[in-house]
């Protein structure tokens, strides 16, 4: 199968995809923001630039892209026609950052939390995820004196 675009237009496409702000983080944002909590967005100083950080609670969230960290779910799993291998290693790195930016999360007496774009998708399943992140963050608060 042939790319439908050309190198320079699949070029542009690809320059305009952004890693913050994106519409299945605004969506949790929103939700989390709606419900009265506060928190910082994309702190260079911890591992992996967390999308949303509560310090007081030492949470952070991360909202996925299903393709770009390889999710494994219908939206996730689909590989390009057009230089697979490239996208392929391009991916596979992403995912392998990812885990070792939670790992170092972990060790550093972070909780992480992960929510993925097919999830944000889903109403019932976006809440139950963000109602996970707001358990934890009520359940620290109530530990603190």
């Amino acid at each position: 199968m042939t790319d439908v675009h050309t190198p320079e237009q699949r070029s542009y496409n690809m320059s305009r995809i952004t890693g913050r702000d994106t519409k299945p983080e605004m969506l949790v944002r929103r939700v989390l923001h709606a419900a009265g909590f506060r928190y910082r967005l994309h702190v260079k100083d911890l591992p992996g630039k967390p999308d949303l950080v509560f310090p007081r609670a030492r949470l952070v969230v991360f909202v996925h892209g299903c393709f770009w960290h390889m999710h494994r779910c219908k939206y996730g799993k689909p590989v390009p026609a057009t230089n697979s291998d490239f996208w392929s290693q391009k991916r596979a790195g992403n995912a392998a950052r990812d885990k070792s930016h939670r790992a170092a999360l972990c060790a550093a007496g972070w909780k992480v939390a992960e929510i993925w774009e097919c999830q944000t998708r889903d109403p019932s399943k976006l809440e139950a995820k963000v109602g996970e992140v707001m358990e934890t963050l009520r359940a620290s608060a109530s530990e603190r004196p």
